[in-house]
């Protein structure tokens, strides 16, 4: 039996970023990395606009996710980082 137009094929998941999740940093390098003085490294994680890469995209976990976003509003405090791009 044929289902509708496409003849009962099933549609292809698009993927964007990879299956399996990444860990980039580790918990005990995150707590080294991620410090408001280390301004190069916060401006690879956030976007020309300023707004923070997603968990997934950045490749965090979510606890160095949280870590991240607390350590990007200490540094934007400290006019290290602007707010808006």
């Amino acid at each position: 039996m044929r289902r509708g137009a496409q003849g009962g094929r099933k549609k292809r998941k698009v993927r964007r970023f990879s299956e399996r999740h990444r860990v980039r940093v580790g918990r005990d390098k995150a707590e080294a990395l991620y410090d408001y003085k280390n301004v190069p490294l916060l401006q690879r994680l956030t976007t020309q606009q300023g707004k923070l890469y997603s968990r997934k995209r950045a490749g965090n976990t979510a606890w160095s996710q949280r870590r991240l976003k607390r350590e990007v509003k200490r540094a934007r405090f400290m006019a290290l980082l602007p707010y808006v791009g």
